[in-house]
């Protein structure tokens, strides 16, 4: 019994040192700090359109996902999809979405979702890496992260969750809400609600 309890305690105890180990580094693996500048980019989107960051000068959702077609990719972009009118009427903000495929495999997944966004292809992963987006599961796959920034490329807000796509739009527009300027309103108007 003893000896059980010997061999159990030394397998269990040396797979420990196996198993994956947290660090901050991995825990804070957002790098791109709400309060800092976005990295600039130039990247080509599904209709050959020269994106730059730089020259949108109004708020911005940059999303960060795994790859064109895949399940919750699909989700993720038909739900920015089915608010892009909103989100450019409302926050005066647009959208666009990134992966590492090429131009030709954002024309077929726009096309097949008839998207009214933009989505750039990103091929070397080199906005990805510029913005240190963190990989995903055990670092195997590429990490879904949306960022909202504002109109001088500020990031106000950073949202990280891969397993449920469909929330990144949520996550944005609250974001989004929170620096959505005051519309003027008429200075008399408190003088006639009472």
């Amino acid at each position: 019994m003893i000896f059980r309890s010997a061999i159990v305690a030394a397998l269990f105890g040396s797979a420990a040192a196996f198993a994956p180990q947290l660090t901050s580094r991995q825990s804070t693996a957002l790098n791109l700090a709400v309060g800092e500048t976005a990295p600039d980019f130039s990247l080509v989107d599904q209709n050959g359109k020269t994106v730059t960051r730089s020259k949108i000068n109004k708020p911005l959702v940059v999303y960060f996902y795994p790859a064109d077609s895949a399940s919750g990719c699909t989700v993720q972009a038909q739900n920015f999809n089915e608010e892009i009118k909103a989100i450019r009427k409302e926050y005066g903000a647009d959208v666009v979405g990134i992966s590492g495929q090429d131009v030709e495999s954002k024309q077929k997944f726009a096309s097949e979702l008839g998207l009214e966004f933009s989505i750039l292809a990103d091929e070397n992963d080199e906005v990805r890496k510029a913005f240190k987006v963190p990989k995903a599961a055990f670092g195997l796959f590429p990490g879904r992260v949306t960022y909202v920034l504002d109109k001088s490329g500020e990031c106000v807000s950073v949202y990280d969750n891969l397993a449920d796509a469909a929330s990144h739009i949520d996550a944005a527009k609250d974001a989004l809400e929170e620096i959505k300027p005051a519309k003027a309103g008429n200075p008399l108007a408190s003088f006639f609600s009472r």
